[in-house]
């Protein structure tokens, strides 16, 4: 596969296990490191501001953390840095991560018969030249009425 073949070092900013599994099916090889950011202190009122700030201060984060190891030095390949982040829009509210599984469970009873936006970005940053490029994508997700919610129980 020639993705695996290429000559660069990726270091993912995220611990979401499907971002993980995107990388690792593709063949490529990284090093996961997060950031630690309070994403509720950033706002926006745009989704798509919203997701792209939040990937960029996860990206600064990591970016100030390296400054601090060996972890750059001696890397004869350029080194790669993904960030990203997601969130819902529902009624006109930008929904993030719920808080716990309770909240998960009403989230999405609450979408039975409806429709919502999942609001992505992504950035990649070049960590030896600084260069960076991102975007973000929307998508609507329309939901059946759910007939039974069994599986929304404890």
């Amino acid at each position: 596969m020639a993705a695996a073949e290429s000559c660069f070092k990726i270091i993912l900013g995220s611990s979401s296990m499907a971002r993980q599994r995107i990388l690792a099916e593709m063949g490529y090889e990284f090093t996961i490191m997060t950031a630690d950011i309070d994403e509720k202190s950033i706002r926006k009122e745009k989704p798509e501001d919203l997701v792209t700030a939040l990937a960029e201060a996860k990206a600064n984060a990591i970016m100030a953390r390296l400054q601090h190891t060996d972890i750059l030095e001696n890397v004869a390949c350029p080194t790669l840095l993904i960030t990203a982040d997601t969130v819902v829009v529902y009624k006109g509210t930008i929904r993030e991560k719920p808080c716990n599984e309770d909240e998960a469970r009403e989230f999405i009873k609450g979408y039975s018969g409806g429709h919502a936006a999942v609001v992505g970005s992504v950035l990649v940053t070049n960590l030896n030249s600084g260069a960076s490029k991102g975007g973000w994508e929307s998508a609507e997700i329309l939901f059946y009425r759910f007939t039974s919610t069994t599986y929304l129980t404890k």
